[in-house]
C-alpha cells in the first residue's frame, strides 16, 4: 500500500502547570491516505482542535512522531516546516480567519504572494477561484460586507489557491446555518472527489462527518473508535 500522506505516531500532546499537568492527545497514532476524507469526532476538550494543529504543522506534538509524504517533521527544522506547511496545506477554520481590510480578490491573492507566485499567474489563479465559488461579482466586497456563507466560501477558496494536497478543516460550519453548511461541505466533498484533495476535517455534526470516508472518534484525548463510513451512508 502507498505511503500514507501523514502518519503520527504515539502523538502525545501535554502542558506543564508548576506540579501539574494537561494532557491533550495521548499516544494517538493514525495513518491519513492520499486522497481520503477523514472525519475527526468528539466532545469538546477531546483533542480534536489540537490534533489538527499539529497535522498543519502550527503545533508540535510533546512526545510522538509525525511523517508527512514521509518526511520526520518531528525533526526539521522550522523554516523546513513553514515551507512544507505552505506548499502542501490550506487551513479552513471555523472563525473565517479572512483579513479585514483586504478584499475578496486581495484576501484570496495573499496566500500566493508569500509564495511568490509572478503577477499573470495569480490574476489567473484567483480569476478561476472566484468563477469556481460563483464569487466574481463579489470580487471587490470586503469579508464585512459578505454572509458568513459567504466568508467561509472564500476561506474554502483561499485554501485551494495553493493547490494544496491537504485542506485541513477545523469546524468548518460550526458559525454557519444549515443550508450555509450543507453548500460548505458539498464543495469539500468536491474538491475531494473531482481533484482528489485530501481531506481531513473536524466536525461535531455526524451528517457531516459520513460524507467522508473514514471517522475517528476521539475522547480524553485518545482514539475511541474508529470506522469506516458506509457505501450506503456516504452516498443517502
Amino acid at each position: 500500500m502507498e505511503e500514507p500522506i501523514i502518519r503520527l505516531v504515539n502523538v502525545t500532546k501535554s502542558y506543564d502547570h508548576g506540579l501539574s499537568q494537561t494532557h491533550v492527545l495521548r499516544r494517538v497514532s493514525l495513518d491519513v491516505h492520499a486522497g481520503e476524507f477523514l472525519s475527526i469526532m468528539g466532545p469538546s476538550g477531546s483533542g480534536k482542535s489540537t490534533l489538527l494543529q499539529i497535522m498543519g504543522m502550527l503545533d508540535e506534538p510533546t512526545q510522538g512522531e509525525y511523517f508527512f509524504s514521509g518526511e520526520p517533521v518531528h525533526r526539521l527544522s522550522a523554516r523546513r516546516k513553514t515551507q512544507l506547511h505552505r506548499e502542501n496545506i490550506g487551513f479552513v477554520f471555523q472563525a473565517y480567519h479572512l483579513i479585514d481590510d483586504l478584499t475578496v480578490y486581495e484576501n484570496l491573492e495573499t496566500p500566493l504572494l508569500y509564495r511568490k507566485i509572478k503577477s499573470s499567474e495569480r490574476k489567473s489563479i484567483v480569476a478561476e477561484a472566484l468563477d469556481r465559488f460563483n464569487m466574481v461579482a463579489k470580487k471587490d466586497l470586503f469579508p464585512s460586507q459578505l454572509s458568513g456563507g459567504q466568508q467561509q466560501l472564500v476561506g474554502v477558496a483561499r485554501a485551494l489557491v495553493i493547490q494544496p494536497k491537504v485542506i485541513l478543516a477545523d469546524e468548518p460550519t460550526g458559525n454557519l446555518h444549515s443550508s450555509q453548511g450543507d453548500q460548505i461541505m458539498e464543495s469539500l466533498r468536491t474538491l475531494n472527489r473531482e481533484d482528489g484533495v485530501t481531506i481531513v476535517q473536524v466536525t461535531h455534526n455526524q451528517d457531516y462527518a459520513h460524507i467522508g470516508d473514514r471517522v475517528v472518534e476521539l475522547l480524553d484525548g485518545r482514539i475511541e473508535r474508529e470506522y469506516r463510513v458506509d457505501e450506503s451512508v456516504n452516498t443517502e
